[in-house]
């Protein structure tokens, strides 16, 4: 049975009684929040921390107080493996509960609702131990749950039935008959081994917040590797007697060809994950020991921010929305791939009014669709390139186009000459800095004099880790950095804000990501320089006189306040020279 630390008699104090004698919160907070609770069914507690009057750390510690359970900090706790296999995933996702630790019979368990005495009989008999609730001091026990419930050890089991299928011998009358295979029920397809194989590879991913998942056949394994917040983490090694078979399921759903296995190919396709739609951009090509495969994932759900938090400062933003608001030019968006210029993209069309404009788009891919945008999909087979589709956007008549990227010399000058006739085109390009934009579209074969009067500004980016909110100290950090940080901002620091690394960030001490930003708008200057074909050095410098701040600068203004590190910016940053 549970171990009955919870009152039943119900004669404790309220816990809004408790909130105003501490003085947590106002008499007529607690009154809104009690008509609330009412009303929704929901516990005044949590109205109130829905309502911000409380913190999750103030909830915590009265709750403790007033059950008489203690509680627990979630980032530094120590995890127990054991204790998380006595409660499947699903278990603890559905009732927000995490299982801590196991002691002899007893097995200690964050819930956010520790009263629920049905549910902790419930967790008793599943897991034959007596339990302990304790309530978890930053709440956040849905994220850890997502971080330690890792499917590796089911991966594993599915990969073991895959080897096994593949090493049991074939009958002779089998191996004889070539004959056509009898039909397969789609139930049986999707509990095959290498189905399911695949399928948790993919959610675990999602669950993770990666951007790509890597496949990649190694001299002694098959290496999984996902990459979250712009950095590759080993996830599982498999066999390589697996290699062949996840890599027919992946081509099968990305409507590949399973037979090629020298050429690089590409694909895509869409899975349903929990409650969302993802899609899968796939790639694969020859290496020295087999065909390497990498996913993109691209989660619909998370594409679309507001311009204001992605990171732009202030001063930046001003100038940048006042570039899009224009009822012609272009406005171009550099930095390597993924950077997040895309998501800049997205950011930007969400301030644009569709109704009284006609806004088109040619993307490759599509990674967000948008109500009352008329969106076309890059298809070479089709002859629909983004030359050809921006062709085509021109004669239905558009006010705003978003071209996805440009990357060859068709497309720069069809692009210019749209910007040159009364079009806002907004688009991206790969080059190191604001300046580079500019400089790579006259490479690209685009007039000087063309670009001083279409441009309207170029945008240049780069994504920085942003330092753990739940473990996040301060301290002394490497003389390089120092170095760095008083180079750029001309003032000596050694003390800076990082993560120690704690259960929310897997250790890390990084938790999502922010864009670093520098903004160029060609002002008079900047044009006669970019007219006589002056050198970047010269245009950059006219720019940071005219108060253009670089991503250099923009990023340690970021490091000072304390949402990245020095380093951060170091990696992400800065280039030779």
């Amino acid at each position: 049975m549970a171990e009955r630390t919870i009152s039943r008699t119900g004669t404790r104090k309220p816990i809004g009684e408790i909130l105003l004698e501490g003085a947590f919160v106002k008499p007529e907070e607690l009154q809104a929040a009690l008509e609330v609770s009412r009303r929704a069914g929901k516990k005044v507690g949590q109205v109130l921390l829905e309502q911000r009057s409380i913190s999750p750390e103030t909830l915590a510690t009265v709750l403790s107080f007033q059950l008489g359970i203690p509680v627990v900090d979630l980032k530094q706790f120590k995890i127990q493996p054991e204790a998380l296999a006595l409660i499947s995933d699903d278990v603890a996702r559905d009732n927000s509960i995490l299982p801590l630790s196991v002691d002899g019979d007893l097995l200690t368990v964050a819930m956010d609702d520790p009263e629920n005495l049905g549910l902790v009989d419930t967790l008793s008999v599943m897991a034959r131990k007596r339990i302990k609730p304790v309530i978890a001091l930053h709440g956040g026990i849905r994220e850890a749950v997502n971080t330690h419930y890792k499917m590796t050890s089911k991966i594993q089991e599915q990969i073991a039935q895959v080897v096994k299928e593949q090493a049991s011998p074939r009958r002779p009358a089998e191996a004889a008959q070539p004959a056509a295979e009898p039909a397969i029920a789609p139930e049986a397809i999707s509990q095959a081994p290498v189905v399911r194989a695949v399928e948790m590879v993919i959610t675990q991913a999602v669950k993770d917040r990666a951007s790509d998942i890597h496949i990649e056949p190694q001299e002694d394994g098959l290496r999984v590797r996902y990459r979250i917040d712009g950095i590759l983490h080993d996830v599982v090694t498999l066999p390589m007697g697996v290699h062949s078979a996840l890599l027919s399921r992946i081509k099968v759903m990305a409507n590949m060809n399973i037979a090629e296995r020298r050429r690089p190919q590409d694909g895509q396709f869409t899975m349903k994950v929990g409650e969302k739609q993802i899609d899968f951009r796939v790639a694969t090509a020859e290496t020295k020991h087999g065909e390497m495969t990498v996913l993109r994932v691209l989660d619909k759900a998370i594409s679309l921010y507001p311009l204001s938090d992605l990171g732009i400062s202030a001063s930046a933003l001003e100038i940048y929305r006042r570039a899009v608001q224009s009822a012609f030019g272009m406005v171009i968006i550099s930095g390597p791939t993924g950077s997040g210029k895309t998501t800049t993209l997205y950011a930007t069309l969400g301030e644009l009014d569709p109704k009284e404009r006609n806004i088109m788009t040619i993307e490759d891919p599509i990674e967000y669709e948008f109500k009352s945008i008329n969106q076309i999909q890059v298809n070479r087979q089709a002859d629909i390139t983004f030359a050809a589709g921006l062709r085509a956007i021109m004669r239905l008549d558009p006010d705003i186009v978003l071209v996805g990227e440009i990357r060859d010399a068709e497309t720069a000058k069809v692009a210019i000459n749209a910007a040159l006739t009364g079009h806002l085109v907004l688009t991206s390009i790969h080059a190191n800095d604001a300046v580079g934009a500019v400089i790579r579209l006259i490479d690209l074969g685009v007039e000087p004099f063309l670009v001083t009067s279409g441009v309207l500004a170029t945008v240049s980016q780069r994504l920085v880790r942003k330092v753990c909110p739940y473990c996040q100290t301060i301290g002394p950090v490497s003389p390089a950095e120092v170095a760095a940080y008083q180079q750029e901002m001309n003032e000596v620091r050694t003390d800076f804000i990082f993560g120690r690394g704690c259960n929310f960030c897997s250790h890390t001490g990084f938790l999502g990501r922010i864009g670093v930003y520098e903004v160029l708008p060609l002002t008079e200057q900047v044009r006669q320089l970019i007219a006589r074909e002056a050198p970047s050095a010269e245009i950059k410098a006219a720019a940071l006189k005219e108060g253009m701040v670089t991503m250099r600068r923009d990023g340690m203004l970021k490091a000072k306040s304390g949402i990245t590190t020095p380093a951060e910016v170091i990696r992400n940053v800065y280039t030779l020279g």
